[in-house]
């Protein structure tokens, strides 16, 4: 039996300590919202994290998580009251969405070590997940709007685009 804690419940596994952590989580334990997408470490879909790590699953064994903290999509936070979370909802991010679960947790991650990232910090630590509908300028823009959630920051703060869009001192109407 291996014993691990998952999502803060203490676990007991009967499977090979060389079973990747994915198919742990998913086909012993029925947590789902870790996904498959390629089995070698490639595409992030399958990201959790490990002692507050970020980890592909896919190629973890689950003897290597054994007497540690394994946090999935599902603990994240239950309600979806987690800033990433309430970013991802406000501003829409996933089309098809599978890739979604990886791609929060690896922007987590992000922001517990860099809470005010720039738009290269964002590229750099997401570039291990991989969105086939290409979603990463929402990506991106959620990632931003989730730090200035955990930073108790307005909605408007976010809108680069806005503050942007025209000159400062003009109503936009000019030349017109």
């Amino acid at each position: 039996m291996i014993k691990l804690t998952v999502n803060g419940e203490p676990r007991e596994v009967d499977v090979a300590g060389d079973t990747p952590l994915l198919w742990v989580l998913r086909d012993s334990l029925g947590l789902t919202g870790t996904k498959y997408g390629c089995g070698m470490s490639l595409c992030g879909a399958c990201t959790v994290h490990v002692d507050g790590a970020p980890t592909r699953a896919c190629i973890t064994p689950v003897e290597s998580a054994a007497g540690k903290a394994v946090t999935t999509i599902e603990g994240v936070s239950p309600d979806r009251s987690h800033p990433v979370q309430r970013a991802w909802m406000e501003i829409d991010v996933p089309q098809c969405g599978y890739c979604q679960s990886g791609q929060i947790m690896s922007a987590i991650a992000l922001l517990k070590q860099n809470p005010k990232p720039s738009d290269a910090d964002i590229d750099a630590a997401m570039s291990g997940n991989i969105c086939r509908c290409g979603t990463y300028p929402r990506i991106r823009k959620a990632i931003h709007r989730a730090a200035a959630i955990a930073a108790g920051l307005p909605r408007d703060t976010l809108s680069r685009a806005t503050a942007f869009a025209q000159p400062a001192g003009t109503t936009g109407k000019e030349g017109g």
